[in-house]
Parts: structure tokens; sequence; C-alpha cells
């Protein structure tokens, strides 16, 4: 099956020091990806490549048919700007605006597809709502929605259970794994056992990427990519057990 997204011998860096050297990665129609590593590995960086926020100093991003036009992104909300004065509703109608309509006003068929994300994601009571006014698990609903409202192929996720109580956790978990039907996932999130009956394959980036089928991870194997002896907490579920990083792992 051809891929939606093939990256390959990607480099990117900050100044002069490399963040991302010579990655390679595809992802395939209705995966589910799960990018591990630590603080400054280079994760968010590797989204905002895809995205097209960044230009890569080298290699190249290739997008099959329309994904290139059709991929939505959900921040962190801890660095979403909430004191910007808007309401549920019209934050989530953005998600509409695309490079060939952004000089134009919204449609019917652009309100009425809002209106549906928003009942979906049990938020239309708050339609009225400034985002000001919400928890950090309602605001974090709100940007997925906004996402999703353009109805992308793909759906990239940044920490998304940030701010989220146990039961904002689970109702995110059941909604990408409905999405995934439809759509390619990929979750940056630095605890991957949430996610252990979902995803099936796991990234893990510290500079250099290394790429896993669904398996077993243990503690061995992510100190090596953290650099320091790192815990795993089961909450109760599978855990995944990764095979050693050699040189022949990197390349998906």
């Amino acid at each position: 099956m051809e891929n939606l997204i093939a990256i390959e011998h990607l480099t990117y860096g900050y100044e002069e020091r490399p963040v991302l050297e010579d990655i390679s990665l595809g992802i395939a129609p209705r995966d589910f990806i799960l990018v591990i590593g630590p603080n400054g590995g280079g994760k968010t960086t590797l989204l905002k490549l895809i995205l097209g926020i960044l230009t890569p100093w080298s290699g190249t991003i290739r997008f099959h048919g329309e994904t290139g036009g059709r991929l939505g992104y959900v921040p962190q909300s801890a660095r979403f700007n909430r004191t910007f004065p808007i309401s549920v509703f019209d934050m989530v109608l953005t998600g509409c605006i695309r490079a060939d309509n952004y000089l134009k006003r919204h449609t019917r068929e652009d309100e009425e597809k809002t209106g549906v994300i928003l009942e979906k994601l049990a938020l239309y009571g708050k339609r009225n709502d400034n985002i000001t006014d919400l928890s950090g698990g309602q605001l974090q609903r709100v940007l997925i929605a906004r996402s999703l409202v353009s109805e992308p192929l793909a759906l990239f996720l940044d920490e998304p259970t940030t701010a989220m109580d146990a039961t904002s956790q689970t109702d995110l978990l059941d909604l990408l794994t409905e999405l995934q039907e439809r759509m390619s996932v990929m979750v940056v999130t630095h605890d991957p056992t949430p996610y252990a009956q979902a995803y099936r394959h796991i990234a893990c980036l510290n500079t250099h990427l290394y790429f896993h089928e669904r398996g077993e991870l243990d503690s061995a194997t992510l100190e090596r990519v953290y650099g320091c002896p790192v815990e795993i907490l089961g909450h109760g579920i599978p855990h995944t057990l990764l095979a050693a990083h050699g040189e022949e792992e990197k390349l998906p």
C-alpha cells in the first residue's frame, strides 16, 4: 500500500545545530503512529516540518493525492493563547480556512460542518462561550474539533492529553480509535502507555529516528532513547517491548 506521506533523509536544526538527522518515515493510510522521545529530541520539530511550518535543510517530504492540503494539526493547549477573544464556535470555524479561501467569508456549509463536529465532541452547548472560560480538557477538545472540521486525511497531535483529566483522556482515546478508521493519526507523547490498545507503530526520536512495529516497550529500550533510566507504569494495560535500536532499524 502506498504511503500517504513519505519522508526521506530529512535533516533540520536551529542555527547550526542539527535537531533531526537523516530521518526517514512512511505514514500509511489509517496508520496510528506514536512519536516518543526526550525534550529537545525533535518531536514537535518533525510535526512542523511535515505541516510545512518549517523548511528542511535537506531531504524530502512527499504527499500523495490530496493529502498535502488535508492535514489536521492539534498543538499543545498549554502553548495556545487562551486570552484571545473568540467563541468556541468561531474558533472551530477557523479550521475551514484554506489557502484558496482565506479572503472569503465562511459558507453555510462551513457553519453546518462546525455544528456537527461540536455536537460530536460534546461541545455544542459551549459553542457561544469564550475560550477563556474553558477548562484545559475542553480547550483541547476545541482544538481537536478545529482540526477535524476540514476533514483531514492525516491528523497530527502534540501532547494531546496535557491538562486533561482521566475521563477526558479516555474520551480522547476512544475518539482517536474511531478516527483511525478513516484517517492516519500521529501522536507526539511522553507517555505511550495510554495508547497501547490503539497504536500500530511507534517512533523513538532523539535526533535520529527508530521505527518499530507494534510490540512491547521496556525500560531498557527507552533508556537508549532518553539517555537516562526510565520507569514504565502499566496503567493496567499490556506493555510493549521494542527491539534493540540497531542501524538497520532507523528506516521503516
